[in-house]
Formats: structure tokens, sequence, C-alpha cells
């Protein structure tokens, strides 16, 4: 099937194309589309392991409509689940918790283990008895969702389909395989979230490059320079933006935040900040590392949760130096809004045609457009 007419110039080469058509951030339609044909049939990240730090601790996840429970079992797996009992569709857990012994369903009180086994069904064979010839345990675990965890993110793959993540992701994997050695979260002071009136897919497009660093960071690109940074652009994977010239944080008394060990001379001054299609934003440095879960709470609402990461944890890490890198990342996060609240009020101008892109500038934000129509065609071939 080909691209329906208004993708087929979102797939031309970066001088001739077009971005998305105003329907993909204003039209409740298309967004219901990409529900399932980009966030539910790719890797989408939903949560963070430092939330269920110890076993038995499960958080419920409301993910574009769709309960999900992570919960940390015996083994110290985190495993997500359908957060809905198989009986009658129950909602299992509503707040963040500790199972004690089993996760009990509030309505019947039918018990499954941390792995999702059912285990207990009271008097689901009458008054007093317990089983039932036709209620077959073995065969009413949890549903289980595809997961991963990588840089303590925990992605989900809703529909199944998915390559494996490993294979999915097997580029960015190799390119960061640096960091691929224990993090530890900052704290309280390293975690935060902005609620943003846009359309998650601009929060992405924006984080893709370094062009409006000039004008919408002036304070970091006063060290950080436009001409400092690299693009990186991974056809139907991720892209992003380098920089050569990171600058770690001092305290007044000279101390900063100690390195991740075996790191290569790239990153003594390298940084990397890359978009893992489709909704988590990460960046690395020689000394912490962050991750960005772009929630996609509705057409036009975004919450975006920052969580940092250092070699070492908190108690280690010299004085006030976590709050001072948090304070800063967030005042660069928070500068970012009101450009991406107003792409969002633009795409209401009718006459919008999806832009213009700049081939030397705008290459990694082209990469993501290219993805997201790649799965739309995808998803419609199917559904026709």
């Amino acid at each position: 099937m080909n691209a329906p007419a208004g993708l087929k110039t979102v797939l031309k080469d970066v001088a001739k194309a077009k971005g998305l058509p105003n329907a993909h951030y204003i039209d409740p339609a298309v967004f219901e589309e990409e529900r399932h044909h980009v966030l539910y049939a790719n890797w989408a990240g939903i949560g963070f392991g430092k939330d269920i730090p110890e076993i038995g601790d499960a958080k419920p996840v409301d993910f574009l409509g769709m309960p999900l429970l992570l919960v940390r079992d015996e083994d110290g797996a985190i495993n997500v689940y359908q957060n809905t009992c198989r009986h009658r569709g129950m909602i299992l857990v509503e707040e963040p918790q500790k199972i004690r012994g089993a996760i009990r369903c509030p309505y019947h009180s039918w018990c499954y283990t941390l792995k999702g086994a059912l285990r207990t069904t009271p008097h689901v064979g009458g008054p007093g008895t317990n089983i039932h010839d036709d209620i077959k345990r073995d065969e009413l675990g949890l549903l289980r969702v595809r997961a991963h965890v990588w840089q303590d993110v925990v992605f989900v793959n809703i529909d199944g389909q998915a390559a494996p993540f490993e294979e999915a992701n097997a580029g960015l994997l190799e390119r960061w395989k640096e960091f691929e050695k224990p993090t530890f979260h900052g704290g309280a002071a390293a975690s935060f979230k902005l609620d943003v009136k846009t359309n998650w897919k601009l929060a992405v497009e924006n984080y893709c490059e370094s062009y409006h660093l000039p004008w919408v960071h002036p304070g970091l690109n006063s060290y950080s320079r436009l001409e400092d940074h690299y693009h990186i652009e991974e056809r139907g994977f991720y892209s992003g933006q380098g920089t050569l010239v990171y600058r770690q944080l001092t305290s007044e008394g000279g101390a900063v935040f100690p390195d991740f060990e075996g790191l290569s001379d790239k990153w003594d001054t390298g940084a990397e900040y890359i978009s893992v299609y489709p909704n988590v934003l990460m960046g690395v440095h020689r000394d912490h590392t962050y991750a960005i879960i772009l929630e996609p709470v509705a057409l036009a609402e975004t919450v975006e949760h920052i969580e940092i990461y250092y070699a070492e944890p908190p108690e280690h890490l010299p004085d006030g130096l976590v709050e001072a890198n948090s304070k800063q990342w967030k005042e660069v996060f928070v500068e970012d809004v009101f450009v991406v609240e107003g792409m969002q009020k633009g795409r209401q101008g009718i006459l919008f045609d999806g832009g213009k892109f700049s081939p030397a500038m705008d290459g990694p934000t082209h990469n993501f457009h290219h993805w997201v129509a790649t799965n739309i065609e995808a998803g419609r071939a199917k559904s026709a």
C-alpha cells in the first residue's frame, strides 16, 4: 500500500520533505492511530526501575488508557502486567505500594504471585470451595506485557510484535556500550517533572536538534555553541545531537562528580543527547546520565518525567552538587517549554503545510518525522 498523500512528502529526502501534517498534532483520530501504530507497536518508556527498588514493590501506570502494573519479583526482576484481574477485569493496584504475600484483587480476592501466577480463588466453587474444574489456575495468570529495562528505563511493547529490544535498539546499545555499568539515582533532588501543553512528538522534535540553542538556550550556548555540536542520525531507529565541549559542573570548592569508570577519551569533553524512539530522551556524560520519559497524557498534554543518575550513590557525591546539577538541567528544560507549546499553538494554523526542513540543521528532526510516517504507513497497511 502506498503512503497516503499527506505522508508522501514526509518520506522524501530532507531537502525536499515537509513535516508531518497538522492532523498529527491536533486531530484526536490521528492521536488514536498513533497510539496503536507508533506507541503500542514499538518499545515505549513507561517508568523507572528506581521507583520499585525492592522485592514486592509495585507501581500502577496508565499508559494512554492501558492499565499497567510494574512489579519487582523475588529474583529482583521487573515484570510488567496488565493491571486487571483475570476474573472480572477489576483493577488490581490503584496506588504504589509494597505487595506483602500476593497481589490480591479487592473485588473477589483472587490472588497472584509477584511472577503473575494465579494462586488462590476463594469460594470459586461455592461457599467454602476454593477450586472448580473449569477454573484452571495455570491458564489464568496475569497478562504479561513484554518489557525490557535499559539504563533504568522500563520499556514495554504493548502489541507484542516488535523485534526484541536488543535487536530493535542494537545500534544505540553499541554506540553507548561504554555506559553499560551500574548507575545510581541521585535521590529526591535528581527527580522532577514538567507538565507541558503540547503533543508529545514536538518534545521529541525539539530535543533532536541543536539549531535552536543560540536563541532558546543563550546560557548553554555561551560555552556549548551551535558550532560545537554534531548531528546523530540513524534512519529508522534514533536521532539526536552531540557536543564536543561538555564542561563538568564544579562546586565552589572545586569538587566535581566522579566519572564513570573505563570511558574512552571521547567522553572527556564529549556528551550525547539522543531521542530513543518513540518517547524516551536520554543524555550521557562522563559523570552523569539522565532519562526523560514523555508521557502522552492527551493530544496536547505531555508530562516529562526527568531522572538523573550518577556513577556513585548520592551519599558519596559532593555536597550540594546534585541539587545544583538538577537546577541547571531543569532551567534548560524549562526554557524549551514555550517553544514546544508555541509549536502546538501554531499547528492550529490550518494553512501550515508541515513546514520546511533545513537540510543542514534539521536532519535529526526529519529522521523522527520519517520514522513516525513509516510506522503509520505500516500500521495502515496492516489494517487495510
